[in-house]
C-alpha cells in the first residue's frame, strides 16, 4: 500500500522543476497519485477494507486541492501534470 523509496525519489526526479524540488505541487500530486493508484489495487482484493477508503478519499481530497491551487497560480503547468499523470478533469 505504501510507496518505496526508490519509486518516491524516482518521481522526485520525474517531476522536480529545479534540482533538489520536493516540494512543488508538481512533486506533491505525482506522489499522492502513486499512492491513491496502490491503494486502488488493494481496493481490488480487500473489498471490505473501509478504514483504507477512509484515507484514500482523504488522499485524493489533498491531491483535488493541490490541483485546484496548481490551477489558480500556473495554469499551463496545471495542464501538464494533469496530462502526464493522466488524471481526468
Amino acid at each position: 500500500m505504501s510507496i518505496t523509496s526508490e519509486r518516491k525519489s524516482a518521481l522526485i526526479k520525474e517531476f522536480a522543476t529545479k534540482e533538489g524540488d520536493t516540494g512543488s505541487p508538481e512533486v506533491q500530486i505525482a506522489i499522492l497519485s502513486e499512492r491513491i493508484t496502490n491503494l486502488t489495487q488493494h481496493f481490488r482484493t480487500h473489498t471490505h477494507d473501509f478504514h483504507s477508503r477512509r484515507g484514500l478519499l482523504i488522499l485524493v481530497g489533498q491531491r483535488r486541492r493541490l490541483l485546484d491551487y496548481l490551477n489558480r497560480t500556473d495554469h499551463t503547468r496545471y495542464k501538464k501534470v494533469i496530462e502526464r499523470l493522466g488524471i481526468r478533469k
